[in-house]
């Protein structure tokens, strides 16, 4: 597919706002709001904060990296932009709906890209009750936290909460508990992209617990639902040689 109108933006970073220099030098470019394709220059937080920012514009994402990890992102190069944005392979990817229910009855909504994470407030573990699709799967769970990540969010905190790895496209979500102290054994569980995810919060007023979607935090949440907005697809743009399922691969191989 060709793209007409190219816009740039960049991350704070001394390297990406050097890239951001030469390319629109180089290229002519348009403001995101008027573009066919943006181009994100970065690391990986940067592809999710482009995505988040234009989610409503609906224009496919190319992540050039020039950040610190890029496993969402192409390799950095300047020349023949036009023509690896016409070769690049499109993946779909649709984000998470997290509907926060307080202690003081107040409801939030939000949507996210990497995962609905929850998180202890205060010195003494949560204490959860988890439900997959109105059946109770774990009557009581405590830990220091639980998250429900997407195929893209699998690399980021799920992985640092030895997560499962997904493969982008792949209609599943992780769910990884956080420090898990009984049971202790239990390491979570992988669902269906379909699952209705609902997470109570036992003894809330002892044990606070906030509720977390990318950018967005709710404090002292006594239940939180998240299931997947089917509704909302961002699209990614990826070279044929990233080959992203073997980047997948080689991730969950490395020691």
């Amino acid at each position: 597919m060709s793209y007409e109108r190219i816009a740039f933006v960049a991350a704070d970073s001394l390297a990406a706002r050097t890239a951001l220099a030469r390319l629109k030098k180089r290229y002519r470019s348009v403001p995101p709001e008027e573009a066919d394709v943006i181009v994100a220059l970065g690391g990986d937080g940067m592809m999710l904060e482009t995505l988040h920012k234009y989610l409503k514009r609906n224009v496919p994402i190319y992540g050039m990296h020039r950040g610190t990890v890029g496993f969402l992102l192409n390799e950095y190069r300047e020349g023949a932009l036009p023509r690896r944005l016409a070769r690049a392979t499109p993946v779909q990817l649709h984000p998470l709906r997290m509907v926060a229910t307080t202690m003081k009855g107040k409801r939030r909504e939000a949507l996210c890209v990497n995962e609905v994470s929850l998180l202890r407030e205060a010195r003494q573990a949560a204490k959860l009750r988890v439900s997959v699709d109105g059946a109770v799967r774990m009557p009581e769970l405590i830990c220091d936290g639980i998250l429900v990540a997407t195929p893209a969010g699998s690399t980021a905190y799920n992985l640092s909460a030895h997560g499962p790895i997904i493969p982008v496209g792949a209609e599943l979500l992780a769910l990884t508990p956080i420090s898990a102290f009984r049971p202790r054994r239990w390491r979570g569980a992988l669902l269906p992209g379909s699952a209705h995810v609902v997470i109570d919060v036992l003894e809330a007023a002892k044990r606070p617990v906030s509720a977390v979607a990318d950018y967005t935090e709710v404090r002292d949440v006594k239940r939180v639902e998240v299931r997947e907005e089917r509704n909302v697809t961002m699209t990614l743009l990826f070279d044929p040689e990233h080959n992203l399922e073997e980047r997948i691969l080689t991730e969950q191989f490395t020691p």
